[in-house]
């Protein structure tokens, strides 16, 4: 899909592309509300929406869709570029064509995250970009949060709250070979073969046990019984309970 030559209505292999000293000029025309500059500066940067949209289209959207909210990107960074920053338009642009898309993105999933998650969310994306275009550099998380005002834990909750599920079938690696999967670097420690093991050890060993022995430890261990309930139920003492129950643990571990 992302090959194809027309997308929405613009062919792709005849892309205009703007020299830096150009641009430079169209932008201070713009500046001076020549609206045919912006023009000539949205349809002389399409090639950068383009190369954007590249690491979106194995999401399920279709190429048109992305590329028509990477231009609205565009269009934002073009109003809003300062030429007074010593910052190649590029280098402010990407990163507005890339929020454009990932908040499309997000308002369109089906998994669905509360408004003021997503609020500040946004907010927090918004700060990250006024503050690297007016720093020239990428914010830390405690910038980001005292631009905001706001706990850096909450912006970590909102940001993590929006992002993107991955399937475990997702392959992170290929060598030409069985690819790997997510699932493939997840562990489960329920289900490990040790565990098992280790449960089958514990049935034998409690096998080895006399009926007394072995309902202590099931009241104890596996009901979550304290020694004095486990006494008034079975009718002794706490301090035989507890001694029957040290002595049981002590058999047992003659056959783990």
């Amino acid at each position: 899909m992302v090959n194809k030559v027309e997308i929405c209505g613009v062919n792709t292999a005849k892309l205009p592309v703007l020299a830096n000293e150009e641009m430079r000029k169209l932008f201070e025309k713009l500046r001076n509300g020549d609206l045919k500059a912006r023009e000539q500066l949205i349809k002389g940067n399409l090639r950068l929406v383009l190369s954007v949209i590249q690491r979106f289209v194995n999401r399920g959207e279709y190429v048109d869709d992305l590329f028509q909210v990477g231009c609205i990107g565009l269009i934002k960074a073009i109003d809003n570029f300062d030429l007074s920053q010593n910052v190649k338009f590029s280098t402010y642009a990407v990163p507005m064509i890339i929020g454009e898309i990932r908040r499309y993105l997000r308002d369109n999933n089906t998994i669905r995250i509360s408004r003021s998650l997503r609020d500040i969310a946004y907010r927090a994306i918004q700060a990250r970009e006024a503050l690297v275009s007016k720093n020239s550099r990428e914010p830390t998380l405690n910038e980001i949060a005292e631009e905001l005002n706001l706990p850096r834990e909450e912006i970590i909750f909102a940001m993590d709250a929006i992002q993107d599920p991955v399937s475990l079938f997702d392959p992170i690696y290929h060598d030409g070979g069985d690819p790997i999967f997510v699932m493939d670097q997840i562990s489960d420690e329920k289900s490990v073969d040790s565990n098992w093991l280790e449960q089958i050890a514990v049935r034998e060993a409690l096998s080895k046990l006399n009926e007394r022995e072995k309902l202590i430890l099931t009241l104890r261990f596996f009901e979550g019984k304290t020694q004095m309930e486990v006494a008034e139920e079975i009718g002794i003492s706490q301090a035989q309970v507890s001694r029957l129950e040290k002595a049981a643990l002590n058999h047992m571990r003659k056959y783990i």
